[in-house]
């Protein structure tokens, strides 16, 4: 099964992914931020570590205020560097592990926290900086990471206290993934900082020591801290430091500090540090346990005939159609199905098999395929095909069939009538 072998803490300021675009590693200003995550990469290496959970937040880049989720968890296979208004980094796009993020998902959702989930989303530096410098050759690296992004710009934010009990979760739902993984928590932020205001520039090295010392000693402390407490110590910004709760919580009772060092170059004290789990990991049995907990609200299921479950698998095989056919509620979307299909096909990279499903309104081969009811009703509203008629489809019947079935014979859509 999966274990997780440690934990690293990592600032993600944009300087560290600046100071790696230019090589400023000889520079006496930057020498330092290099040799501390000279230090993670190595360790990396050395424990063979096979995945990264990266705890970070993003910047207002990938998550704007029309959706800011306080959890989002990313379960694609591969991600880019976003476009932070100067153009994206020239840094290839690192591979991501969709089994194990989907299993997390699935494994959090079922000890109550509720999470987002994305895919298609570009990162920003909160995941890019730190991560360019631990895997600067992310190209040749065999590894693979899962993106975990919290909302902590926009109150209300997370507590302390429920970051390191979704710690406490994430442990349960890693040592439960069946396959023999290496697995790394990384959490990103902080130490203090203050970025907005005419308090701009605070610093607390004192704090941020007694913060390194109580997270690896008496992360509870932590926990009980309200978020002012943070802002007030640490520097509003530097309050994100809530995530490395996150990646404590996961970890055992007892770790091993090999690696711990700070440096305050200009606006954020810039940290390192490694904790090894040395505490005993969840047996064969309790692992066990605990999927079929995670499988108890949908034991069954597969035994409804007709019956085709949407899942995080479902949604990632099937990303690029659902995608298509959601995108019909863009007006001039629409107007270039109706006009020039086969050039919007191609322009999507849309399938023979998934052009042909389109073209001849096959239904029910499209929901057995991946695609979402929710897409088809759009897709039927455009040309003109009542949800009704859908209906009977599936079921293979005609549609007065169908309307003997209901109370009301009636013919409706989503669209406009």
């Amino acid at each position: 099964m999966a274990t997780i072998i440690g934990g690293i803490g990592a600032s993600h300021s944009p300087t560290i992914g600046y100071a790696a675009d230019t090589n400023k590693s000889g520079d006496p200003a930057w020498a330092p931020i290099f040799e501390g995550f000279r230090e993670v990469q190595q360790w990396v290496e050395k424990r063979e570590i096979d995945v990264l959970f990266m705890i970070f937040n993003d910047h207002i880049t990938s998550f704007f205020f029309d959706h800011y989720p306080a959890f989002a968890l990313g379960v694609d296979d591969s991600y880019q560097t976003a476009d932070e208004g100067g153009g994206a980094r020239n840094f290839p796009a690192v591979k991501g592990q969709a089994a194990l993020a989907r299993h997390i998902a699935e494994s959090l959702m079922m000890d109550e926290f509720d999470l987002s989930v994305f895919q298609k989303k570009p990162l920003d530096h909160g995941c890019f900086s730190p991560l360019s410098m631990i895997c600067p050759d992310a190209g040749a690296w065999p590894g693979s990471i899962i993106p975990f992004q919290v909302g902590v710009l926009q109150w209300p934010v997370p507590t302390a206290n429920r970051c390191y009990k979704l710690g406490k979760a994430l442990r349960r739902a890693i040592h439960s993934y069946p396959e023999d993984l290496r697995v790394a928590i990384v959490a990103t932020g902080g130490l203090s900082h203050q970025v907005h205001g005419e308090r701009c520039g605070f610093n607390n090295e004192e704090w941020d020591q007694r913060f390194l010392d109580l997270l690896e000693n008496k992360p509870e402390q932590l926990a009980a801290m309200r978020i002012a407490e943070y802002a007030e110590l640490g520097g509003y910004e530097g309050a994100e430091v809530i995530m490395w709760l996150i990646m404590r919580g996961a970890l055992s009772d007892q770790v091993r500090k090999v690696h711990s060092v700070t440096y305050l170059p200009s606006m954020t004290n810039i940290a390192t540090v490694i904790y090894e789990d040395i505490g005993p990991t969840p047996s064969t049995d309790a692992a066990e346990k605990h999927r079929r907990l995670m499988g108890h609200q949908l034991s069954g299921v597969e035994k409804l005939e007709g019956t085709y479950p949407f899942d995080l698998e479902t949604s990632h095989r099937a990303y690029r159609i659902n995608d298509f056919l959601h995108r019909l509620i863009e007006p001039g979307h629409r107007r270039r199905f109706l006009e020039e299909p086969q050039t919007l096909f191609e322009e999507f990279r849309l399938t023979e098999e998934e052009q042909t499903m389109i073209r001849e309104r096959r239904w029910i081969d499209m929901i057995r395929y991946g695609v979402i009811f929710f897409s088809l009703e759009k897709m039927g509203a455009v040309v003109g095909v009542s949800n009704p008629e859908i209906y009977a489809s599936m079921r293979g019947e005609d549609l007065e069939t169908f309307q003997k079935t209901r109370n009301v014979s009636m013919k409706y859509s989503v669209g406009q009538s």
